[in-house]
């Protein structure tokens, strides 16, 4: 849970409207086909698309009230991938500074496989 505290009260913010934000915001980015999550049971990638549940990619910490966000991707073959990442890496930390007021000390992009 993250938490913004001011002189008219506080708002908390749960890690899934979190990494919801961040995966959405992930999605609009060009040349993302979709977020990745590990399964549990046979260790495997699974590609998560839009309507699914995008912040299964995304794992976030809090530290002296900063975020470290990290993100699991599937990439569009014949993309840049350094274009992509910092397209992604803009547009994350933008809409998460700017939807909670919340700061981003670290974003981490980690290409997990390439699709057709």
């Amino acid at each position: 849970m993250m938490q913004i505290s001011n002189e008219n009260g506080s708002i908390n913010f749960s890690v899934e409207t979190l990494a919801n934000i961040v995966g959405i915001s992930t999605m609009e980015c060009y040349g993302v086909v979709g977020m990745a999550s590990k399964n549990a049971s046979d260790g495997f990638w699974e590609l998560i698309k839009k309507g699914g549940n995008l912040g299964r990619g995304v794992k976030i910490n809090s530290k002296d009230d900063k975020l470290n966000i990290e993100l699991y991707i599937i990439v569009e073959y014949g993309t840049k991938i350094s274009v992509i990442a910092n397209n992604i890496i803009q547009k994350v930390r933008y809409n998460v500074e700017n939807y909670t007021g919340l700061k981003v000390s670290s974003l981490v992009v980690n290409v997990q496989g390439v699709r057709v």
